[in-house]
């Protein structure tokens, strides 16, 4: 599947503790064989325990690290996460609307892992216009409800509220079930034609989750930058995201990060290869 490097464009914010936004997002572009590049939207200042502060960057700032880094490195595919303002969002939305001409992987970070408030009224308001222009917004159940002014409490409402998002915006919709209640893990795809995928696999009962949708996002986009299919895409993503969970450190008193070098030292096992030629 990996013919190529795929070039990953992330528009997202920083996550000081390392294991959401940007941070995670190149670990995991890296981890699956993309080459990850970055416009930073935020800076915040978290750990595992919460967000203490966040200070949104410039949106010309934003637009001119995209500009700089497109124009000399190319982009085979954006991923955006934690947008900062709502005028970064329209000024986002505004580049992509004429200038991107690969797949987009939108993740709308509305609340972190610890309740913080990521994305104002303002903000979530103008989300549509990404919307549409993504090839695939990825949802959990509390922002599946906030986009369609719905109560998605099951997976059947799930659904349903999925499928009135992508055939209203034109955007696939991979509705994530990790708040539903039960021991099965839910996900599914919702394309604009109405055809939908499901994803079901048992939960793994730990605290340490921070940046799954990051992680997830950011591992689509990588796949599909690479030239695959979005199931295949999808399906690649959510078993590096179920790895990285069962390979998480431990580390922190709160939602602790995930382990996106799976265990492993890579250079370490490269190193002892190269050394035996």
């Amino acid at each position: 599947m990996m013919g190529k490097v795929p070039r990953v464009l992330i528009i997202a914010g920083s996550d000081s503790g390392g294991g959401a936004g940007i941070q995670a997002d190149i670990k995991t572009v890296t981890m699956l064989g993309g080459h990850a590049m970055t416009a930073i939207t935020a800076l915040t200042a978290q750990n595992t325990i919460g967000v203490d502060a966040v200070m949104p960057v410039p949106t010309e700032m934003v637009l001119r690290q995209i500009d700089v880094v497109v124009s000399d490195l190319g982009v085979d595919a954006v991923k955006i996460g934690m947008i900062g303002s709502s005028e970064t969002t329209r000024a986002v939305a505004g580049w992509l609307e004429h200038s991107a001409r690969v797949p987009v992987v939108f993740d709308p970070v509305m609340v972190a892992s610890s309740g913080a408030e990521l994305a104002d009224a303002d903000t979530i308001a103008v989300f549509e216009r990404l919307i549409a222009v993504a090839s695939l917004v990825t949802p959990n159940l509390p922002e599946l409800a906030a986009l369609t002014a719905r109560t998605v409490a099951t997976a059947l409402e799930m659904e349903e509220a999925g499928s009135w998002l992508a055939t209203s915006t034109g955007s696939a919709v991979l509705a994530k079930g990790g708040h539903l209640e039960g021991a099965a893990l839910i996900d599914l795809l919702v394309e604009p034609d109405g055809m939908v995928t499901h994803w079901r696999g048992d939960r793994i009962e730990t605290r340490h989750t921070h940046g799954t949708g990051c992680t997830l996002a950011s591992a689509i986009a990588c796949g599909l930058g690479s030239g695959a299919s979005l199931t295949d895409a999808i399906d690649r993503a959510r078993n590096f995201v179920l790895a990285a969970i069962r390979a998480a450190p431990g580390f922190g008193q709160g939602h602790g990060p995930m382990g996106h070098a799976l265990g492993t030292t890579p250079f370490d096992s490269i190193h002892r290869i190269f050394k035996s030629d």
